[in-house]
């Protein structure tokens, strides 16, 4: 078992987004983190999905996946050279004497702050998970307010044609199914 980033390529309709977490719901998959946004192309949102699982068990999801209707594409990027982001936003407790530390390790790690209040500051942070862990960790001290992740995302380096990393296209046929 191990970690699995997939992304899918689907149709801007509603309904999608509940038919994709049925199917792992049905297979007996928790997704550990969910990513959903417009793409490059109109009409078309990406979908970047991390699962625990098998290789087999994550083929069979992708296998299921196609049958999805609205689904035009999908791309397992776990064994690909990829570039893998998180987005944080901590709002973190921070008065005049803990202030210039939570500020101090914000430049360290990157980070920016978003908003400024007279006992707590927003911080935002971009980057790979273990970096986003490590700061949550040592904000925690401070004493976090809030926090909201946006889970993984995930590009695959390089040339921009699927096609040409084993990327299985869903076909439609003329009634729109696969």
């Amino acid at each position: 078992m191990k970690r699995h980033t997939i992304n899918a390529w689907m149709e801007d309709k509603p309904g999608v987004l509940n038919r994709v977490a049925g199917l792992f719901r049905r297979r007996n998959f928790n997704i550990e983190s969910l990513a959903v946004g417009h793409s490059e192309t109109p009409g078309i949102s990406r979908m970047t999905f991390v699962a625990y699982g098998t290789d087999r068990d994550m083929r069979q999801i992708q296998t299921q996946l196609d049958k999805l209707i609205n689904v035009t594409q999908i791309e397992d990027v776990t064994h690909m050279p990829a570039v893998k982001r998180e987005l944080a936003l901590i709002k973190v407790k921070a008065d005049n004497k803990t202030r210039a530390e939570v500020m101090q390790l914000v430049d360290i790690y990157r980070a920016s702050i978003v908003d400024v209040d007279m006992e707590s500051l927003i911080i935002q942070i971009v980057g790979k998970e273990d970096q986003v862990d490590s700061l949550i960790r040592l904000l925690d001290g401070f004493g976090i307010e809030e926090m909201v992740r946006t889970g993984r995302i995930a590009m695959v380096r390089g040339q921009h044609d699927r096609e040409t990393r084993g990327t299985h296209t869903a076909v439609p046929t003329q009634n729109g199914h696969h």
